[in-house]
């Protein structure tokens, strides 16, 4: 391609990339869509979306009423994650805030609580849980469990008994605190902006046709590739935009601090985004209408969300499903994304997550092409 060719090229590459933009910003309701819903789902997802418990109202019926268990229950008051609601005279009044969902747990600690406990003997503590979110239910028993083998090891070693020869001592890497939000948020950078991206692309060709302007495209000198580049390179850039808003909203608004560079951070987003893009130019071209591409769109974002490994481990999921994620970019996205934002790693050692996402780019592109190819001709 010579000089001029060249020249040509570019131009009508950006001819059609201005013309795609104006059609996507033009509209000021288009504006926030495009932004508003990356916003707003990003503080919804940090605030409400969390597995943390913080707030964990129970009841409390001592029947003891002894030094031991005052002592267990201002470790449970004390520790800002339990807050007692109501303290019982009999077991009969537990189901009623547990049927109400007034409490998520009852503590029933048992007359000689106390007395097994200096016998040397098992002092059980009756826990009943609401179990109707078992998510929830696990991380009360597990919150409530650590409370209780810390008063166990601190009252043994205070009334002389003997000191537990193994201590099990837990670090969590690149999340401390086991916070949900520190896993979540990163993983929506990749993720919300794929949402947006994929219907974006997915209408673009489809609205060509329905607003009668896609025989248009048949008169200009354009190529089905110089289209494509045309209509990839605005959706690319709103992409990379959307996710940018949640990159600083889980930095400066959530405090969530990165481990690596930006540079290798925008380099994996780049090329997972060319990746949606090209599946989104597949379905816009290949539907006939925008009613379609939407819903092939939302038919195909879905799975890619629940398959990503964001919401369900990919090694919990049975295996044919797990060698089907291998074709979801979502998968690798969402893993470059955690492990540049939380590990601090760099693209050499991502290589395994990058290669099935230019893989997945060098087939969805030329088939958006071919498909572009045969519409046009």
């Amino acid at each position: 391609m010579n000089g001029v060719g060249i020249h040509g090229f570019f131009r009508r590459v950006l001819s059609l990339g201005r013309k795609e933009f104006l059609i996507i910003l033009k509209d000021p309701a288009n504006r926030v869509v495009l932004f508003g819903p990356v916003l707003v789902q990003s503080l919804l997802f940090g605030y409400a979306a969390t597995f943390d418990l913080n707030n964990i109202p129970y009841a409390l019926l001592d029947q003891s009423r002894s030094a031991a268990s005052h002592e267990l229950v201002s470790r449970l008051d004390g520790s800002g994650v339990f807050r007692r609601v109501a303290t019982l005279g009999n077991a009969s009044e537990i189901a009623e805030l547990v049927n109400t969902q007034q409490v998520l747990l009852a503590i029933q600690i048992g007359p000689r609580f106390e007395a097994e406990l200096r016998a040397g003997e098992m002092a059980p503590i009756q826990a009943i849980v609401d179990a109707r979110n078992s998510t929830t239910a696990g991380n009360v028993v597990s919150y409530l469990g650590s409370v209780v083998r810390a008063f166990n090891d601190d009252w043994w070693e205070q009334h002389g008994g003997v000191r537990v020869p193994l201590t099990l001592v837990t670090r969590a890497w690149y999340n401390p605190n086991l916070e949900t939000r520190w896993n979540l948020l990163p993983a929506l950078i990749a993720t919300l902006s794929m949402l947006q991206t994929l219907l974006l692309t997915a209408l673009s060709v489809a609205r060509e046709r329905e607003q009668g302007t896609f025989d248009q495209l048949l008169v200009t000198p354009s190529s089905p590739v110089e289209i494509l580049i045309g209509k990839a390179v605005p959706s690319i850039m709103v992409g990379l935009t959307q996710s940018s808003i949640v990159l600083l909203l889980a930095l400066f608004w959530f405090r969530i601090p990165m481990a690596g560079s930006l540079l290798a951070l925008y380099t994996a987003l780049g090329v997972f985004t060319v990746a949606c893009v090209g599946l989104g130019l597949s379905i816009s071209a290949l539907a006939a209408n925008m009613q379609q591409a939407m819903l092939y769109a939302f038919m195909l974002a879905m799975p890619m969300v629940l398959l990503s490994g964001m919401i369900t481990p990919i090694r919990n999921m049975p295996q044919f499903l797990q060698h089907l994620t291998m074709a979801n970019p979502v998968r690798f996205g969402v893993n470059l994304v955690q492990r540049i934002y939380l590990e601090g790693a760099d693209l050499g050692t991502l290589v395994g997550d990058l290669v099935p996402l230019l893989v997945i780019a060098a087939v969805a592109l030329p088939l958006a092409g071919w498909l572009f190819r045969n519409r046009l001709v």
